[in-house]
């Protein structure tokens, strides 16, 4: 009995041991700084609480509301949170298999029994068997083997927790960029709207000279021209903005017809304001960056699981059982049967499978290396782009904004002129499309500073919420 203690102390000495290769994580080799910001620097991403109400920043309550509703209702998110429930689930079961499984048994059956020649009974005899029994099994963890599983098992819950997070930070981006766009819709049909009722005032006037006899009848026709053709463009506004709402809607979890949003006139939101430098810690909250990382370790004990496929199983094994043809003796010691040993399994020949199986490992987490070092980059280029394209429509917004100031002053004087007589009606309708294209252009810009900053939010993971000191020490430096 000595003996047997021993061994089976060894046995599960041996098993604090888990064979395959311990993770580590991969090196990324990018440059020392962002080309489009000096001020930062890349990092190894691993997953960090991002900013919870990033939209926040841009300060629009009708945004707020959305982005909240939809981060409920989003039919997306849904589907992505419950395939994390059941990566846990998988997590769950897996720790499971380091325990010993144990069941229970039992039964009643009656038979008829039929004499037999050299019995000397003339009739049948009705028998009773009566069986209880208990069994339990135990798969030793000495290779490490199911250790290798459970790690894979909860590095893939938690790779699924980052892509629950990456659904959830696109579908909010989504829905931030397509209330900007309706937004910008809304302005734009107001531009458009004001654009008309100054084009009737010009038709009128032009009809009236036209009837004194002081304008041509061709005059007349160009802005009936005009005023028909920023008429068709409302109407257009008018079907971006639906389908922008029907967008919204379906985001939200909603049919088309059971949503609407109300048109408001109080100009689009300003883009929120970066901080001077921000540190690079923010790159390590991407969610996706996160699930590639987590990937990376569950491919990594997978080799483990694969080469412990090389050394054989042990297995301990107990049963127990009661039979008896009455309740009143089932237990007693004279009708117990019990069994209890180890069993050893291992595979001589399988004809390269286990290799081949070992080398697909291998070969996986590769892959997941590759795909890791390529999410960072491309993390890395999405920032570097967002950065480059804010700093241009800045200055593109300053330039226009000059571009409108001249183009309203050019269409006040020339439509003067036309009044007093001095030019053609040519000279107004050219100055007036040229005021309204540089006021489209401006909207335009602002419309992709917003847009372009909601990408740089997600392209941060989220915004910098929660790096407060960090982001307060980057910007007095």
């Amino acid at each position: 009995m000595k003996r047997q203690t021993i061994c089976l102390a060894s046995l599960l000495l041996l098993s604090a041991c888990a064979i395959g290769p311990d993770y580590e994580r991969p090196k990324v080799t990018v440059s020392a700084t962002f080309k489009e910001a000096k001020d930062w620097k890349p990092v190894q991403p691993a997953a960090v609480n991002a900013d919870p109400a990033w939209w926040s920043r841009f300060n629009d309550p009708v945004l707020d509301r959305l982005e909240r509703e939809v981060t409920v209702n989003s039919l997306t998110i849904a589907q992505s949170e419950a395939a994390y429930r059941a990566a846990m689930a998988a997590a769950e079961g897996a720790e499971s298999t380091l325990f010993p499984t144990a069941g229970v048994s039992g039964g009643v059956t009656r038979a008829k029994v039929n004499p037999s020649a050299s019995s000397g009974r003339s009739s049948a005899v009705i028998a009773t068997d009566i069986t209880a029994g208990a069994s339990a099994s135990w798969s030793l963890d000495v290779w490490g083997k199911l250790r290798r599983q459970i790690e894979a098992a909860k590095a893939n819950a938690e790779a699924s927790a980052a892509d629950l997070a990456a659904v959830r930070l696109t579908v909010q981006a989504a829905l931030a960029s397509d209330y900007f766009a309706l937004r910008g819709a809304d302005e734009l049909s107001s531009l458009l709207n004001a654009s008309v009722a100054a084009y009737e005032k010009s038709l009128t006037i032009t009809q009236n000279q036209y009837r004194a006899g002081t304008a041509a009848k061709s005059d007349v026709d160009q802005a009936t021209t005009q005023l028909e053709s920023t008429r068709v463009q409302a109407i257009a506004v008018e079907v971006t903005r639906a389908t922008l709402e029907h967008a919204i809607a379906v985001l939200l979890g909603k049919a088309p017809a059971d949503f609407s949003l109300a048109s408001v006139e109080m100009g689009l939101p300003s883009p929120p304001d970066f901080p001077v430098s921000l540190p690079s810690i923010l790159l390590e909250r991407r969610p996706d960056v996160a699930a590639a990382e987590r990937n990376m370790v569950a491919a990594n004990a997978q080799i483990g699981v694969a080469w412990a496929a090389y050394f054989p199983s042990l297995t301990l094994t107990g049963s127990t059982s009661n039979a008896s043809n009455a309740f009143d003796t089932l237990f007693r010691a004279s009708n117990n049967v019990w069994s209890f040993g180890p069993s050893l399994a291992e595979t001589v020949i399988d004809w390269g499978a286990r290799d081949a199986a070992l080398a697909q490992a291998r070969a996986n987490y590769e892959g997941e290396v590759a795909n890791y070092r390529q999410t960072v980059l491309t993390a890395l280029q999405q920032v570097e782009d967002d950065l480059i394209s804010g700093s241009r429509l800045a200055r593109e917004s300053v330039v226009e904004e000059r571009a409108v100031q001249s183009a309203t002053e050019a269409e006040r004087l020339i439509t003067n002129q036309y009044k007093a007589g001095t030019v053609a009606y040519t000279s107004v309708v050219t100055a007036q499309t040229a005021a309204l294209a540089a006021r489209q252009s401006l909207l335009t810009i602002h419309q992709n500073q917003l847009t372009n900053a909601v990408a740089l939010l997600q392209a941060l993971g989220g915004g910098w919420g929660g790096l407060g000191n960090e982001v307060a020490s980057a910007t007095e430096q």
